[in-house]
């Protein structure tokens, strides 16, 4: 069913969103999920993905037997698989539990040779997975912190900002892609060449870009850019991309006889086969969405830009509707951003109002998700607010329920 319904898709021009949700077995219990930032629904072809690894002979990698010879090519398959995605190399992609473990993986690494008159630059826009690694790793080592805020009234993080904390001491700016909380999409382009301009590596935290936007590491920037899988429709793990140069100049912490090779060095223990099975298929996946014609590249070019033109679309609707709900502030202002809309309500706790949601159906939660800088700097404490979130199977029908069950809950 799924794999007629996204051959289908593929033959339109227009974004068939119906092809797509019936590719989620999720979404036949009910429920319209706005939740896709915390992590997305799965379709049939991961899962499908997974199982299949799982239950093939497996084994060490290696090219001597089946089972060696399958494990090795899920690797290799998934390390292209995502290199298309962000148009990274293949031969740079690092995979690990975790975007969070990976970055403090990079953070120990990268800080190895910090010392009091270093500097590392962080911003309040960032999820904290950006931000307290390399805090802490400057603390270790007696490096000085520097902090960016953006602009609360517009949700804006300018590049002049990042400048005027850089210098010839600064040797890492970590900045977000885009905000998992207010979607704000900063000009990272911008900001990373400031940064290499300033002789210092740019890391860039792209979980929540991933998810919703063609991505050029290169064009970017990116010395080093973090994703996870999961929020893209794949499983839990995450991934870093980077050069194999840049990776072959730094040294981690690894046992003796594992391999020096890059980018294995990075990878501590015995790879998740199942998992970047699935992160394969997902990939695969959106790539769908954009046709039969071209490479894998190409048409995952394609795809994310008809996702983001139907996203974006949805988006407008539930800004449109929220206006004309009493006492309802969006703090999603930003001119470039995620459909990610950060809701708060005058005199009322969004948290009631993801649990009255909630019993009807209509999963948006609520809170600041790890971006407790961000929630703080916007002046809502740790608290945050209703993230609306929207995903490639969102549809109008999820618009209307949501739109709908904010104003029961407005007028309780």
């Amino acid at each position: 069913m799924c794999a007629r319904n996204a051959a289908r898709h593929a033959a339109r021009v227009s974004y068939d969103v119906a092809a797509v949700r019936a590719c989620f077995p999720a979404l036949r219990a009910g429920a319209a999920h706005f939740d896709g930032p915390g992590g997305s629904q799965v379709p049939e072809p991961v899962a499908a993905a997974v199982a299949a690894t799982m239950t093939a002979p497996l084994a060490n990698r290696g090219r001597t037997t089946q089972a060696e010879r399958n494990a090795d090519d899920v690797v290799l398959a998934a390390r292209r698989a995502v290199a298309d995605l962000v148009g990274g190399d293949p031969g740079g992609v690092v995979f690990g539990r975790s975007m969070t473990a990976l970055t403090y993986e990079f953070s120990r690494v990268l800080s190895a040779g910090w010392g009091p008159d270093d500097e590392v630059v962080v911003t309040r826009l960032d999820h904290d997975a950006n931000v307290r690694p390399w805090v802490q790793a400057a603390q270790a080592r007696g490096a000085t912190v520097r902090w960016t805020e953006f602009d609360p009234a517009t949700g804006e993080l300018a590049p002049e900002t990042v400048a005027a904390h850089l210098s010839d001491r600064t040797r890492l700016v970590a900045v977000t892609g885009a905000s998992n909380l207010i979607g704000t999409r900063p000009d990272i382009a911008a900001m990373t060449a400031l940064a290499h301009d300033a002789g210092a590596l740019a890391y860039v935290d792209g979980v929540h870009l991933t998810a919703h936007a063609a991505v050029d590491v290169a064009a970017l920037g990116a010395d080093l850019y973090a994703c996870s899988p999961y929020k893209f429709l794949g499983p839990h793990v995450g991934c870093v991309v980077a050069p194999p140069d840049l990776l072959g100049t730094l040294r981690p912490d690894k046992l003796l006889p594992s391999t020096d090779a890059v980018p294995e060095r990075f990878e501590l223990g015995t790879l998740p086969y199942e998992l970047l099975a699935g992160t394969t298929a997902a990939v695969d996946f959106l790539a769908g969405l954009g046709g039969p014609e071209g490479d894998r590249r190409a048409r995952l070019e394609a795809g994310m830009a008809a996702l983001e033109e139907h996203e974006d679309r949805l988006r407008e609707r539930i800004e449109d509707g929220v206006r004309a709900l009493p006492g309802v502030t969006v703090w999603s202002r930003a001119e470039r951003r995620t459909p990610t809309l950060l809701l708060t309500f005058d005199g009322r706790d969004a948290a009631d109002a993801y649990r009255f949601l909630a019993e009807r159906g209509v999963n948006v939660p609520a809170g600041s998700f790890y971006a407790i800088e961000a929630s703080r700097w916007l002046g809502l404490g740790d608290a945050g607010g209703l993230r609306v979130g929207l995903a490639p199977y969102n549809d109008d029908e999820d618009v209307d329920r949501l739109l709908a069950g904010l104003g029961d809950w407005l007028t309780t």
